[in-house]
């Protein structure tokens, strides 16, 4: 078995690509006066959280990449590096990118990490930048252990990954609309991706992709851009706020002050940290499906229409907000 593989760090190389993709839709934006728009506060918020993850992974990568390097030493299974094997990874890492965001939308203790990349109101390729400081703390690497106990290399399972970021940098933007039928199919694009920073009742919880489209389509998360809705991003109940700490950091402030509430039960405080964000004990919040729910309460024809396939309205609006 082969221990010393290296990849190249492909998320390094590409930062110039980054700076060069993001003045060329600044221009465009400036010049046709369309494609979405910049607001220098929150464009360097998202460039210090940017930053910051950058940070967080030289001071914390040791962490995921010592688990792998365990899970190596114990599996039986080496499959090279044959270029087949290189594409097969990144498929499979795809998926499993697929449900580590979905956990991060649907367990609160993941989403205190995820939530900083949808904290903006504006959606444009720095917004890709906006990245998390404490996805280490989320345990989320586990989701990648079959992939080595599979007897893919750690170092291909993250070189994989990168390329996985890289993709996803460009679909961050409004100056894209859609692509021909066959992509938007099959790919994840920037209209596929604004849908899933809309807090939009019809948008929430949708379009998980990394790269493939497929995984939502075949899970049944897919919701498409409708036309004669357009996307409203950031979250429910926005921050208002360009401080980096409290982006990087509220949500887990949130989960603290709810699970150290003074009158619960072990498993009401539990609850509040893994249920999905909107939970609570007393009903006073919403998640997601109630939001949906009480959209449909209101505009009946929405029933049925992407996004509100499967949403039942409610019998009365409830006077419940969402966390």
């Amino acid at each position: 078995m082969t221990d010393q593989i290296t990849f190249p760090d492909v998320v390094s190389l590409a930062v110039p690509l980054f700076i060069a993709a993001i003045l060329a839709e600044l221009f465009w934006i400036h010049f046709k006066g369309r494609g979405g728009r910049y607001e220098t506060r929150d464009a360097m918020t998202s460039l210090i959280m940017g930053a910051g993850n950058v940070a967080s992974g030289i001071l914390l990568g040791f962490i995921a990449y010592g688990f792998f390097m365990v899970l190596w030493q114990v599996t039986p299974l080496d499959l090279g590096t044959a270029w087949w094997v290189i594409a097969l990874c990144f498929v499979l890492d795809d998926l499993r990118y697929y449900w580590v965001h979905l956990f991060g939308h649907r367990i609160r203790w993941v989403w205190a990490s995820h939530v900083n990349h949808h904290s903006s109101q504006h959606y444009n390729l720095t917004t890709a930048l906006r990245q998390t400081w404490t996805g280490t703390f989320t345990f989320m690497m586990v989701v990648r252990a079959p992939l080595i106990l599979l007897g893919f290399h750690p170092a291909m399972v993250l070189f994989v990954g990168g390329l996985n970021l890289i993709y996803q940098f460009w679909i961050h933007t409004e100056a894209i609309g859609k692509l021909p039928r066959w992509v938007e199919a099959v790919m994840n694009t920037p209209s596929h991706h604004r849908v899933h920073h809309g807090r939009n009742p019809r948008y929430l919880d949708s379009n998980y992709a990394g790269v493939f489209i497929v995984w939502d389509r075949l899970f049944g998360t897919f919701v498409p851009e409708q036309e004669d809705e357009k996307v409203d991003y950031g979250l429910v109940h926005n921050i208002g706020t360009f401080n980096p700490l409290r982006v990087a950091f509220h949500e887990w402030a949130a989960i603290w002050r709810d699970v150290t509430r003074p009158g619960l039960t072990v498993g009401q405080r539990i609850r509040y940290a893994v249920m999905p964000p909107g939970w609570s004990h007393d009903g006073s919040r919403s998640m997601s499906d109630g939001i949906k729910a009480r959209h449909l309460a209101r505009h009946p024809e929405a029933a049925g229409t992407p996004g509100f396939e499967t949403a039942a309205p409610q019998p009365s609006p409830s006077a419940r907000t969402s966390a």
